[in-house]
C-alpha cells in the first residue's frame, strides 16, 4: 500500500498505470541502475583493501623486522596481533561518525588515517616507533572494516546485495595477494629496507580511496535519517532495478526511520535523538527477542569467522611451509602468493553463487569444508613432526590443505560473515551494531594472531590446526541451528525471520503462511526480490 502511494506522488491523476508500469520495467534502463549500484559497491569496499594489504604484508615483512630489530617471538606476536586490537577504537568510532558525518566521509577519514599510519610504519626507526605506527594504522583499518559493509548494503538493491555486500570480502583478499606480491618483489633489497618499503608503499591505497569517495553517493538510508528524502529518492532511483523497487525501499525506510508515509517533501523534520541514544540499551539491556536473535548470530559468525584459524593461516603462512620442509625464503614467498591467489580467485567464485545458492547452503558447505581440511592439515603437519625423515606426502597434504581451507574459507565464511551481520541488524542499530560485529572479528583475530606461535610451540603445529578444526565443527553446528537464509530479503523485512534462536523454521513457516493468506504486498516484496 505504501508503494502505491509513493507512485501516486509521480504520476499525473487519470494517467494510465498501464503506460507508469511500462516504464518502470523498461529493460534498457534496469543494467544502468544495476550498473551503479555495482560502480558504489567498488568504490566503497576499496576501503577494505587497507587491511588486506596489511596482513598480507605483515606475514613476510615480520621475518625481516624480527631479524632487524632482534625481536623475541612475543614481540613479533605483538606486531603482528595487536593491530587488531588497535582497531577495535577505530570500529567503535566508526559507529558514532558514521551516524554523524555519513557513511561515505567516514570512508575519507579511514583512507586518511591509514594513510599517515603506513607512512609511520614505513619510517620506523626502532620497535617502539613501530608500534604507535600499527596503533595509528589500526585505527583507520577498524574505520575501513566497519563502514564498508555497512555502505554497500544500504546502497544495494536486495536482488544483487549478496553479491555486492561481498565485495569488502574479495578486496581484503586482494589486498592479501598485493600484500604477498610485495613482499616477494621487495625480499631481494636490503634486510633494513625491504620491510620499510613493503609497509610504506600501503599508503598508496589509502590515497586512492579518499579520492574515489568523491565520485560516490552518500547512503540513502542515511540521508533519510536526516531527513533528506529528495536526495535519498534520487539515489535509490539510480541504485534500484526498478521505479517501482526504489519507491517500495524509500517507503520502508521512511516506515523504519518513523516519517509518516504521506509527508513527501525534499527535505523533512526527523526527531533527532543523541547519535546511539538508546541504541546499546535496546542492543544490551532491554533486547527484543528479535533483536536478541540478530545480535547472537551477528556476533557469532565474526566470532567463528576468526577462531576458525583463517588469519593463523594467512600471517604465519611462512611459518606453516617452513614447518613443512620448504626451507628458502624465496620459495615460502612464492607459496604465499599461491595461498593469496587462491583465496582472491574463490572469493570471486562466492560472489556469483551468494545470490544465487543463498547465504546457508554457502556457509555450511564452506564450514564442512573447513574442518576437513583443518583436519588433515593437523594430520600432515603431525606426521612431518614425528618423522626422522622427509615425507614427501605429508609435505604435499600439507601444502594442498593449506590452499584447501582458504578455497573452502572463502567461497563462504569469509564473504558471508561481512554479507550477513551488515544485512540483519535493523536500520536503527545497524551502525551500531555492525561495530559490535566487527570488535568481535578483531579482537578474535588479535588473540589468534598474538598467540599463534605461542600456541603451536605448547601444543604442536598439527595440534594447533586440530584445535582449529574444532572450533570450525561448533561453527557449523552452531549456524545450522540458529540461521536463517536472508537471500532476497530486503534489509526492512529481516527482523520477521528472527526472534526464535533454535525454533526459527517453524516461526518462518507460520510468516509465509500469514503471507500467502493476506497476499498483497508481502507478495510482491518477495517477488520483487527474488535472486
Amino acid at each position: 500500500m505504501s508503494a502505491g502511494l509513493n507512485s501516486d506522488r509521480d504520476v499525473n491523476p487519470g494517467h494510465p498505470t498501464t503506460d507508469k508500469k511500462l516504464a518502470d520495467f523498461d529493460p534498457v534502463k534496469k543494467p544502468k541502475r544495476n550498473k551503479f549500484a555495482f560502480a558504489c559497491a567498488i568504490l566503497a569496499s576499496v576501503a577494505s583493501i587497507l587491511l588486506g594489504y596489511d596482513i598480507g604484508v605483515m606475514s613476510g615483512a615480520k621475518d625481516y623486522i624480527q631479524i632487524d630489530f632482534k625481536l623475541s617471538d612475543l614481540e613479533v606476536g605483538l606486531l603482528v596481533g595487536t593491530l587488531n586490537w588497535y582497531s577495535l577504537f577505530g570500529s567503535a568510532a566508526a559507529g558514532v561518525t558514521s551516524d554523524w558525518i555519513g557513511r561515505r566521509y567516514t570512508i575519507v577519514v579511514a583512507g586518511a588515517i591509514f594513510f599517515v599510519g603506513a607512512l609511520l610504519m614505513g619510517f620506523s626507526t626502532n620497535y617502539a616507533f613501530l608500534m604507535v605506527a600499527r596503533f595509528v594504522a589500526g585505527i583507520g583499518v577498524g574505520f575501513a572494516l566497519m563502514i564498508a559493509p555497512v555502505y554497500t548494503a544500504e546502497v544495494s538493491p536486495a536482488s544483487s546485495r549478496g553479491f555486492l555486500t561481498s565485495f569488502p570480502e574479495v578486496f581484503i583478499n586482494a589486498g592479501i595477494l598485493l600484500g604477498y606480491l610485495s613482499n616477494y618483489a621487495f625480499s631481494k633489497l636490503p634486510t633494513n629496507l625491504g620491510w620499510r618499503v613493503m609497509l610504506g608503499i600501503g599508503a598508496i591505497p589509502s590515497v586512492f580511496l579518499a579520492l574515489v569517495v568523491l565520485a560516490m553517493p552518500e547512503s540513502p538510508r542515511w540521508l533519510v535519517m536526516q531527513g533528506r528524502l529528495g536526495d535519498a529518492r534520487k539515489v535509490l532511483d539510480k541504485t534500484s532495478d526498478s521505479k517501482e523497487e526504489s519507491q517500495q525501499r524509500l517507503s520502508d525506510i521512511k516506515e523504519a526511520a518513523g516519517i509518516p508515509q504521506d509527508c513527501n517533501d525534499d527535505i523533512v523534520q526527523v526527531q533527532k535523538k543523541s547519535h546511539g541514544q538508546g541504541v546499546w540499551k535496546e542492543l544490551f539491556i532491554h533486547p527484543t527477542r528479535p533483536v536478541r536473535h540478530i545480535l547472537i548470530c551477528g556476533i557469532g559468525i565474526h566470532f567463528f569467522q576468526q577462531a576458525s584459524g583463517i588469519d593463523a593461516v594467512v600471517l604465519y603462512s611462512t611459518d606453516i611451509f617452513k614447518k613443512a620442509g620448504i626451507t628458502s625464503s624465496s620459495h615460502k614467498l612464492l607459496a604465499t602468493v599461491a595461498v593469496g591467489f587462491t583465496k582472491t580467485v574463490f572469493i570471486l567464485v562466492a560472489t556469483f553463487l551468494l545470490d544465487r545458492v543463498g547465504r546457508r547452503p554457502l556457509l555450511l558447505s564452506s564450514v564442512g569444508g573447513m574442518v576437513l581440511s583443518l583436519s588433515a592439515l593437523g594430520f600432515g603437519l603431525t606426521m612431518i613432526d614425528h618423522s626422522h625423515e622427509k615425507l614427501p606426502w605429508a609435505v604435499a597434504l600439507s601444502i594442498a590443505m593449506v590452499l584447501a581451507f582458504v578455497a573452502f574459507f572463502s567461497i563462504g565464511m569469509g564473504p558471508i560473515a561481512w554479507v550477513y551481520s551488515s544485512e540483519i541488524f535493523p536500520l536503527r542499530l545497524r551502525a551500531q551494531g555492525t561495530g559490535i560485529g566487527v570488535a568481535i572479528n578483531r579482537v578474535t583475530s588479535g588473540v589468534i594472531s598474538t598467540t599463534f606461535i605461542m600456541l603451536y610451540k605448547a601444543i604442536s603445529i598439527g595440534g594447533a590446526f586440530f584445535l582449529f578444526a574444532g572450533i570450525a565443527a561448533v561453527a557449523w553446528v552452531f549456524f545450522y541451528a540458529c540461521y536463517p537464509e536472508t537471500r532476497g530479503r530486503t534489509l526492512e523485512d529481516m527482523e520477521v525471520l528472527f526472534g526464535n534462536l533454535i525454533g526459527w523454521r517453524s516461526a518462518l513457516k507460520d510468516e509465509q503462511k500469514k503471507e500467502g493468506a493476506h497476499g498483497g504486498n508481502e507478495g510482491q516484496i518477495q517477488m520483487g526480490t527474488k535472486a
